[in-house]
Formats: structure tokens, sequence, C-alpha cells
């Protein structure tokens, strides 16, 4: 038997045995579970950035001013991130009215 065919008989005896696809099934099956998990995280994410950003954004309407560094630091640390992950257009209608308080005179 030459070198090839015996490693070509370990390669099919590897492919051809249940712990191989058991391996193989349980390292997908893992990489599914860490991705699924990723996905939670984002939504939550999404969801307490949603909440603070609406919060605060009601608050400065409220107040009806928005000082030049609480609007950056609302627009870097919130609103950016929000986006970026997806974030939906009720917090974007919040945050044009936001801006036009910073427009009609931030401090």
């Amino acid at each position: 038997m030459t070198t090839g065919q015996i490693i070509l008989a370990i390669i099919t005896a590897a492919f051809a045995s249940s712990g191989f696809w058991a391996f193989l099934t349980s390292r997908m099956q893992a990489h599914d579970d860490q991705r699924e998990d990723r996905e939670t995280m984002k939504a939550a994410l999404l969801g307490l950035l949603h909440d603070s950003l609406i919060d605060e954004c009601e608050r400065y309407i409220d107040r009806g001013s928005i000082t030049v560094k609480e609007y950056e630091e609302l627009t870097r640390y919130k609103y950016k991130p929000y986006k970026k992950l997806g974030g939906n257009g009720t917090a974007e209608a919040l945050m044009d009215s936001v801006k036009d308080l910073m427009t009609a005179g931030g401090k």
C-alpha cells in the first residue's frame, strides 16, 4: 500500500466515523448558539438605548432647551450607536426636535 492510499484510507475512515460527524454537528450548534446570543444581546442593548434616548429627548423637549455639551453627548453616546444597531424612526423624530432646540439657542 502506498503512502497516498494510506492517507486516503485514513481520511475516508475519519469521514465515515460517527464521532467525526457528532463533533462537527456540536461545533456547528455552538456557533449557532453564539450567533443567537449575540443577536439577543444586540436586541437588549438596542432596547436600553431606545428607552434612555427617548427619556432624555423628552426631558430636553419639556425643558425647552439643550446645551451644546448635552447635545454632543446625546448624539455621540446614545443616538449614533442606536442608529448603528438598527434603531427606528421614533428616536429620529425626537432627535430632530432636540436638534431644533439646539439651533434655537443651545448654550
